[in-house]
């Protein structure tokens, strides 16, 4: 399903891009961004900033094969910026050796230490939270993940496959937290618990709710406000109506919600890295992330930037699992040969 984006006009745009943020040089010159997000998704962020900065953005999207193409093109390669979602795709890139380093106060002081690489080679731009769907008459008001494998849950849980990197990144999360033998047994309990099989998108776990096919489910925090922003009587709206929506955490005192990230690197032969860099500080700046909780339902990853009414309602303030999201990324390969092992998708 194509998500439902919301625009702001041009003068509104062009507003945030004359708000007070930190000084950025005037640039006539241009940074170009390879991004595996959906341009709709970030182009008002980058008409700001060439509001603001005179800096034209070029914006190639990438659908698949990031790594392969920066990788082919080498030293010709004409990108700037590297801008994707989910950490593992980020490490992907620092590993396939295509980023680097980047020293900006800004940066450092805007992003959290564990949302941004141990060597500042990736930060991240925004999250999302895997939070439960439940059935807005279901009488429970907090779960931690763990729980979904209790028999109480038998044929009542809805999710995406398994194999989605939304999933086994929360999948990498609990071995970090609970080692890969207890993981195991969680998805087999899961599995064991499903009331269909492990497939579709995140919005089918809001619209199986409704239909009464299960009564909780893990989805992303961001398509929450996509349905409940969505117009009146539509499929979406009825969907987002009938949820409410809980922050789980793990079964661990000092652990948070789930999340995972959009983020960006500065491209190891940028043409351009001081622009490049430039347009990162402008992402994480207070106007530019507010944008980012306004038009995607994102979390920031700014502190004291206001969530988008939507979000701020149906969901709140998150308490974010302290645990690096590198540490994720180390699992995932391993989350993956779990998710096959126990048949969790078929």
């Amino acid at each position: 399903m194509n998500p439902i984006i919301r625009t702001l006009s041009a003068a509104a745009v062009v507003a945030l891009g004359t708000a007070s943020l930190p000084a950025l040089a005037q640039n006539a010159g241009e940074v170009t961004v390879y991004t595996t997000r959906e341009p709709a998704l970030i182009q008002p962020l980058l008409t700001a900033f060439t509001s603001r900065t005179g800096t034209k953005v070029n914006t190639v999207f990438v659908k698949d094969g990031l790594l392969e193409r920066v990788k082919a093109e080498g030293e010709r390669s004409p990108a700037d910026v590297l801008m994707t979602v989910d950490i593992g795709n980020l490490v992907d890139l620092v590993e396939g050796g295509v980023t680097q380093p980047v020293k900006s106060r800004e940066l450092t002081s805007a992003v959290p230490p564990q949302l941004r690489g141990v060597d500042d080679q990736w930060f991240a731009m925004s999250l999302r939270a895997r939070v439960l769907y439940a059935d807005k008459n279901l009488a429970l008001k907090d779960i931690h993940y763990e729980d979904l494998a209790d028999p109480r849950w038998k044929g009542k849980v809805c999710i995406r496959a398994g194999q989605h990197p939304y999933n086994t990144a929360l999948v990498a999360a609990m071995i970090a937290h609970d080692g890969e033998a207890k993981t195991e047994q969680w998805l087999r309990g899961v599995k064991s618990n499903l009331a269909r099989k492990a497939s579709g998108g995140d919005r089918d776990v809001a619209r199986d709710i409704l239909g009464g096919i299960c009564d909780v489910g893990l989805a992303n925090s961001y398509y929450v406000g996509q349905m409940k922003a969505a117009k009146e009587g539509t499929d979406a709206r009825k969907w987002g109506d009938a949820i409410k929506v809980i922050r789980p955490t793990f079964d661990n005192p000092r652990s948070g919600t789930h999340v995972n990230i959009s983020g960006a690197s500065v491209a190891r032969h940028a043409p351009n890295k001081a622009g490049a860099v430039r347009l990162l500080e402008f992402l994480v700046s207070e106007p530019a992330q507010a944008l980012y909780a306004q038009i995607n339902f994102e979390y920031p990853v700014r502190k004291g930037v206001a969530l988008d009414p939507i979000i701020g309602s149906a969901i709140g303030e998150l308490k974010i699992d302290s645990l690096q999201l590198a540490e994720i990324a180390r699992h995932r390969k391993q989350a993956s040969v779990l998710v096959d092992k126990v048949g969790f998708d078929q």
